[in-house]
Order: C-alpha cells, then sequence, then structure tokens
C-alpha cells in the first residue's frame, strides 16, 4: 500500500467516523475525543509535509526530501501508541467511573504514552512554541511547593497529574479537543468539499461583483473573498495562502506594490477568524467554554467583524485614491450563475444553527449538503479524485487543530488541577492596581504574545483559562471579555515579530516580510481598537437599548474611517503629521462611546476632512 493511499484510508476513514456520530450515533467523549485524536495523529504523524508544517498536497511523496528510516520507524511507532492508548479507553471507558482516584498501572502508562503523543505531534504540527508551554505546565503541576507568593501550590504527583489529563475530561479529552472533534473537523470537510468543486473561484467572483468595479476594486475583492474563506477555513495562514495565489496578482497588477498587496491579504485573511457565522470554528469554542448560545456569540460578533472590515475597506480606497488608481469598469463581469448553487448549503448550515440545532449536527447537514449541490450542474461536479482531494485536505487541515487543541488541554488540566488560572486572574489584578484598562493592556499583551507562537484557536483556550477570570472580576461581561481575548490572540497573525499570515503573504507576493507585517499591523490597526470599544461600550456587542447601539455602531464606524486615513495619510487629499495624529485622537474617542466624546471625535474628523479637502492630489506615480 503506497503512503498517498494509506493517508487516503485513514482520512476516509476520519471522515465516515464523524459524519457518523454527527448524523446517526453520537458518541461519549472519552470515545468520540480519542478515536479523534488517533485519527488526526495517523495521519499528521505519517505524513511529511504535515509534519513539516508546509501545507497540503498531493501526497507525501511531492516533499522535497524523503524521511529517513529512524524517522518512518519513530512515526510509525507514535500512531500505534496512540491507537493503543486510544483503544485502552475506548474500551474501559464506562469502568472509568468505578476505578475514579484509583487509576490501575496500565491507566497511567497509557496516559503518559497520550502525553507524550500530543508532545510530538504538537512539536512537527504546531511547533516548539506550544510545546515549550506545555512541558512549563507539566513542571509547575509538580514543583508547586518551591514556588514563590501567588505561584506556589501543594503540588501533585505522576499518577495524579496522569489522572487528570487522561481519565477525564479536564485534560487532553476536554473541552478544546471535544470541539475539534464534534464541529472543527465536520466544517473543514465542509470547506473542502465546496472548494473542489470551484466554491473558492464563486467566492471570488462575487467579491469582484461586490467590490471589484470601485477605486482599488482588486484589493477590497481580495478583503470580500478572504473574509468568506477565512470564516471557514479557521487559519489565517491557510487562507491567505489559498486566496492569496489569485488575489495578490490581481492587485500587483492594479497598481499596488508587491508589499501593499501582501499586507492586504494577510488582514484579510486575518479578519475571516473574526467574522461570523463560523469565525474559523472561534465561534463553537467560545461559545461551548463560556456555555454562551451559539448564536448570541455569533450576533454579538458581526458588528465588530465588520469595523474591521469597513477599516480595511477605507484604508484600501484612501490608498488608491492616493495612487491614482481608477476603477476597472469591465471588473466583475465573469459569470458566477454556474456556481452560484454552491451557496445553499451555507444557507443550510445558518437555517439549522438559526433553529436552535447543534453545531454539530448544523455541520451534518451542511457537508451532506455540499456534497449533494455539487451534481447540480456540470461545471461543480467533482470527480473521483476530487472527493479524494476533499477528503485529504480535511483530514490534513484539522490536524494541526487537534493537535493544538489537545496541548491546550494539557495547559487547561494543569490549570484547572493546581488553581494557576485564579492565581494569575489575581496577578493580573495586582499589577493593574485593580483598575480595567490596565489589565486590559496586559491581557491583549498576552494574547498577542501567546498567539505568535500558536494557532489562533490554541491560544484563545490558554488566555480563557488565565486570563478571561480577571476581566470577569473587573466587571466585564463575561462573552465581552472572550471576544476580547479571541480578537488579540487572532490579531498575532499581523503583528511582527512573528506575523505568520503576513510572511506567508509576502511569499506570495515577492515583498520583504517584516515590511509587509508592518504595513499589515497598520490595516489591522482597527481590530486592535475595536475590542476596548466593545467593553466600555457594549452597545457593539448588540447589547442595550436601540440608541445606545445605533450611537455605538455610527460612532464606531466613524472612527474606523479615521484610523483608516491616518495609517494611509490620505482623506480627501493627503494628510500631514499633525492631521494623522489628529485623526488618531478622533478614532480613539470615537469607538469608545459617549455624547462628548463622540462630539469630539466628529468635530477632529471634520477638521481635518475640511483641511484636506482644497488640497491638490498626489500624482499617482506615489510608491504603492
Amino acid at each position: 500500500m503506497g503512503s498517498r493511499t494509506l493517508l487516503l484510508a485513514l482520512a476516509a476513514a476520519a471522515a465516515g467516523f464523524h459524519l457518523w456520530s454527527a448524523g446517526v450515533a453520537p458518541f461519549t467523549a472519552l470515545v468520540q475525543r480519542p478515536v479523534h485524536l488517533a485519527l488526526m495523529a495517523a495521519i499528521g504523524l505519517l505524513s511529511v509535509r504535515v509534519a513539516r508544517g508546509e501545507g497540503d498536497d498531493d501526497g507525501p511523496e511531492e516533499a522535497a526530501t524523503p524521511p529517513g528510516t529512524l524517522h518512518v520507524v519513530t512515526s510509525w511507532l507514535l500512531v500505534l501508541l496512540m491507537i493503543g492508548a486510544a483503544a485502552h479507553l475506548v474500551m474501559g471507558h464506562e469502568t472509568l467511573v468505578r476505578r475514579t482516584g484509583s487509576p490501575t498501572a496500565a491507566d497511567l502508562v497509557w496516559g503518559a504514552v497520550t502525553v507524550v503523543v500530543v508532545l510530538e505531534l504538537t512539536r512537527r504540527t504546531v511547533g516548539l512554541g506550544l510545546v515549550v508551554i506545555c512541558v512549563a505546565a507539566l513542571g509547575y503541576a509538580f514543583a508547586g511547593p518551591w514556588l514563590p507568593g501567588l505561584l506556589a501550590h501543594r503540588g501533585y504527583g505522576t499518577v495524579r497529574l496522569l489522572e487528570q489529563l487522561y481519565l477525564s475530561t479536564e485534560g487532553i479529552w476536554g473541552v478544546p479537543l471535544g470541539v475539534s472533534a464534534d464541529f472543527v473537523y465536520l466544517f473543514i470537510l465542509f470547506g473542502a468539499v465546496l472548494d473542489v468543486a470551484g466554491g473558492g473561484a464563486l467566492f471570488i467572483a462575487l467579491a469582484n461583483r461586490v467590490a471589484g468595479r470601485s477605486r482599488g476594486g482588486p484589493a477590497k475583492t481580495a478583503a470580500v473573498a478572504s473574509g468568506l474563506m477565512g470564516s471557514l477555513s479557521g487559519s489565517a495562514v491557510a487562507n491567505t495562502v489559498t486566496t492569496g495565489a489569485f488575489t495578490i496578482p490581481l492587485m500587483k497588477r492594479a497598481g499596488f506594490s508587491p508589499r501593499w498587496a501582501g499586507a492586504v491579504e494577510a488582514t484579510a485573511s486575518t479578519g475571516g477568524q473574526l467574522m461570523p457565522p463560523v469565525m474559523g470554528a472561534g465561534a463553537f469554542i467560545l461559545a461551548t467554554w463560556t456555555n454562551i448560545p451559539y448564536v448570541r456569540v455569533a450576533v454579538a460578533a458581526l458588528v465588530p467583524a465588520l469595523l474591521f472590515y469597513a477599516a480595511l475597506f477605507f484604508a484600501i480606497h484612501f490608498r488608491a485614491a492616493r495612487m491614482g488608481i481608477e476603477p476597472d469598469p469591465a471588473a466583475g463581469s465573469e459569470p458566477v450563475g454556474p456556481r452560484l448553487h454552491l451557496l445553499i448549503p451555507l444557507g443550510v448550515i445558518v437555517v439549522f444553527l438559526g433553529m436552535g440545532r447543534s453545531p454539530m449536527r448544523a455541520a451534518f447537514w451542511g457537508v451532506v449538503s455540499a456534497a449533494a449541490v455539487t451534481f447540480l450542474r456540470a461545471a461543480t461536479r467533482p470527480s473521483r479524485d476530487d472527493f479524494e482531494r476533499a477528503v485529504l485536505a480535511a483530514g490534513r487541515g484539522t490536524v494541526q487543530v487537534a493537535a493544538a487543541c489537545a496541548a491546550a488541554g494539557i495547559v487547561v488540566g494543569v490549570a484547572s488541577l493546581t488553581g494557576i488560572g485564579l492565581r494569575m486572574s489575581e496577578l493580573i489584578i495586582t499589577l493593574a492596581g485593580g483598575q480595567l484598562f490596565p489589565a486590559l493592556v496586559l491581557t491583549a499583551l498576552g494574547s498577542i504574545v501567546l498567539g505568535m507562537g500558536l494557532p489562533t484557536t490554541a491560544a484563545y483556550v490558554v488566555l480563557a483559562a488565565l486570563g478571561a477570570p480577571a476581566l470577569v472580576e473587573l466587571g466585564v461581561p463575561l462573552l465581552a471579555a472572550h471576544l476580547f481575548i479571541f480578537y488579540f490572540g487572532a490579531l498575532s497573525n499581523v503583528t511582527p515579530p512573528v506575523s505568520l499570515a503576513a510572511f506567508a503573504a509576502a511569499g506570495i507576493a515577492g515583498s520583504a516580510p517584516m515590511r509587509t507585517a508592518v504595513t499589515g499591523m497598520g490595516l489591522a490597526s482597527a481590530g486592535f481598537l475595536v475590542p476596548f470599544a466593545f467593553v466600555y461600550g457594549p452597545g457593539l456587542l448588540l447589547v442595550g437599548s436601540v440608541g445606545t447601539i445605533a450611537l455605538a455602531i455610527v460612532t464606531g464606524l466613524a472612527g474606523v474611517i479615521a484610523l483608516a486615513a491616518a495609517v494611509v495619510g490620505w482623506l480627501r487629499g493627503p494628510l500631514g503629521w499633525v492631521d494623522r495624529v489628529l485623526l488618531v485622537a478622533a478614532a480613539i474617542a470615537l469607538v469608545f462611546p459617549g455624547v462628548y466624546t463622540g462630539a469630539a471625535g466628529f468635530g477632529a474628523l471634520l477638521w481635518a476632512a475640511r483641511s484636506t479637502a482644497a488640497t491638490a492630489a498626489e500624482p499617482a506615480a506615489v510608491s504603492g
């Protein structure tokens, strides 16, 4: 059996298992999650390119360098050990309750095996950053009695620690991996089925219809298409390389510099994780973690996400005006009719979620409907090879998420066991002097730093356990506190020095990675401001009276326009540094809803607009 055939068989088994559990007969947590992790570990460890973090392809044999014998033997050994650990739980999960507190020797051996395999799978697929955090967490569990001050605890031995991590749903098999097993795989499979049928091309064509004929149309098309794809993909980097292959060359041909084209794509792809209804599965993780209904999470996240994209749209518009790029009247003429029926599965998911059905059931019917509608027209009818590519893409695309969630479960399990979450909250409150704003700044910095080395989902889960309780204790509503953390974890994708989405876009655009990252951070600057705004003004989360919500939306929109103008240096004409500083101040005043702050912000915005109205436009030769 060839390596591709083996991976295809594993990926097909994963598809069958998840579809059966979602649509026919659901399994208990200690069956669903171990089987899910075993399948993802097998796919990840036996796939060379996935193991090296190089993304998806048609088979591991296409890797530049074949793996050595030691690597192959080690991979197979780890796979067999993970299968054994999962089988031990699946076959004995019904007896676990009877021996709680008295684990057997086999329990402890398989628990240690699971921890080792999770750490190695994480090292190969996510990187050393999360492994270091996990090892530090494990060390913290042992070293409690010798630590100073707030960090001290009574300490836990190997038996108690392995029982927490392996024999309960408060460790590796906890909420993060549960979300990966229940929702994430199915949504990635859903996106893969649509993609092989031409869903990506449809999104780009629709985006071109919406924005292609306006000033800076190709860049706005990239923003819309990446927002649509990013909401489903769950990875800013994956979205960047998928849509960026089409949109970045279009932007460069339109006159944008490689640096700007790459920055726009990276920013738009990052924003996809913030855009409902799927938010790259972030909405489901947040809803499950906080026990807040999914629909409420998605509705609350809508306005902040729209403000993020509004800021990006206006920045593109101002840049195009500054460069003298005119609209293309021929844009958006490509036909969408032959693929328009591919939108039906998206509607199916939204309807099921709106009816209050579980995300697992909604995703199941989304996959079923996606597979069915692809056969409605010849233009989208997939071949056997297309379906094989979709199944392989779904398996490989879930590996990193599953590994990150399992590793995050180690951190969360230790935090739960030792009570470090409460201590971290106390430490944040102490460092902030009991004041909300410094606590928000500290939490934002922590989220960005963690997000630099972790996938957004893993960064969110770790901070949800360690940082969110402090914000809630200081009076921040639960949903706002968790959305705040989620935002800054996602924005790390375009925040130097480790801005992975920007670096991926720079590779496609042929631009300097760090300069692309800095430009992307500027374009995403509204994303750094809006979370503070919805903490102080919950109207942006559609909480409060109609008047409060309307004021928050209007002032928030004006604020992100001011910020976009300040970043680009153009409003109705070129802006000097004084005007740009004034607009930044206006943006800050406007996104914090209030009568006086709004009046001050609007005044500053109008002053800057008036001062540039009569300024002659810069020549079209301005560098992009």
